[in-house]
């Protein structure tokens, strides 16, 4: 099962790590470790916000990287 889930975040060869696919799995991890927090204390916290932020955040970084090379 870890190799499954290994292969989502790595290139064609396996082995070397896609930022892209890197970053994205990062931002749905937090997403739904902050999911979580806010249900265990009653907080509130709007999933559809955070992932449009989050989209936004690298989006602007993806082409700040881009425009920069």
């Amino acid at each position: 099962m870890l190799k499954k889930l290994f292969d989502l975040i790595t290139g064609e060869d396996n082995l070397t790590l896609e930022p892209s696919y890197f970053w994205a799995a990062i931002v749905i991890v937090i997403g739904l470790a902050l999911e979580i927090y806010s249900v265990l204390w009653g907080k509130a916290f709007d999933f559809q916000a955070y992932g449009i932020a989050s989209v936004g955040m690298l989006t602007g970084l993806g082409l700040a990287k881009k425009l920069g090379s």
